[in-house]
């Protein structure tokens, strides 16, 4: 099955689908899960911040939807996400489709801890190549589309400094709070994660363009809102060329990770 998280002004995908509650060790997720078909293709959806926007990137239930998520049959999780860029040539309603992240959060981030087994993943490719493979091959769906990048992920809710801002430029291409520990929490419990990253701004404004504005909530939910439609037609188009057999790292994360 796939999953779709849907992001910031992303809380509804399908049309029929009936609600799915999940309990979890880690209490319960953002919100109910709809379950329903595209192209004859069940898929799940899961608002992040639930709908209304309930949650903030730093009070997200992300352990319990991971998990409620593994629970239902989930196999492939495509998360869409409002991002801010760190590069000039990287611009407001463009996509990108990150390929590595560096974590600035301070987060549960493992669902092996306690009496769990010590567990050690690999994320040295932290993304499905498989599954964003897929994205990119159907990229002139959506546009503009930047094929790699790399994501900071700050803790939130605030937005950086300008300082912040610069010294995040000299290391990553974009900036978002949701990114992890989603996408390492989808590897430990061996599912396949890919994003699909909306740039809504430039953050804090660029250092080498004094011109350009900082960022604002109503520029973020004005930009991601204008794309919401192209990224529903793009992910009803792709759900049925994603195979059920996997032959990817994921599947076998853990593999050789335990003591």
């Amino acid at each position: 099955m796939l999953a779709v998280i849907g992001g910031s002004g992303f809380y509804e995908l399908l049309t029929d689908a009936r609600e799915e509650c999940v309990g979890t060790p880690y209490g319960d997720p953002s919100d109910k899960i709809m379950i329903g078909k595209i192209n004859g293709k069940d898929i799940a959806f899961l608002p992040r911040h639930g709908k209304g926007h309930k949650y903030p990137p730093h009070k997200i239930p992300y352990k319990a939807n991971i998990w409620a998520l593994k629970e239902l049959g989930v196999k492939h999780i495509i998360a869409p996400a409002a991002v801010g860029s760190l590069k000039a040539n990287i611009a407001p309603g463009e996509f990108l489709i990150p390929d590595q992240f560096v974590n600035f959060t301070r987060r549960e981030d493992t669902c092996y801890e306690g009496n769990s087994p010590v567990t050690h993943i690999s994320t040295a490719d932290p993304y499905c190549e498989h599954l964003r493979k897929i994205i990119i091959d159907n990229k002139n769906q959506l546009g503009s589309v930047h094929e790699k990048g790399t994501v900071i992920v700050i803790q939130g809710p605030r937005f950086s400094t300008k300082a912040e801002s610069s010294m995040f430029s000299q290391i990553g291409d974009i900036i978002n709070m949701t990114q992890y520990p989603e996408v390492v929490l989808a590897r430990e419990l061996e599912l396949c994660y890919a994003s699909i990253c909306v740039i809504t701004d430039y953050d804090s404004g660029l250092k080498e363009n004094p011109n350009i504005n900082s960022v604002t909530l109503d520029e973020v939910v004005r930009v991601f809102k204008e794309n919401n439609e192209k990224l529903k037609r793009f992910l009803v188009s792709i759900a049925s060329k994603i195979p059920e057999e996997r032959t990817c790292e994921c599947a076998s994360a853990l593999k050789g990770a335990r003591f």
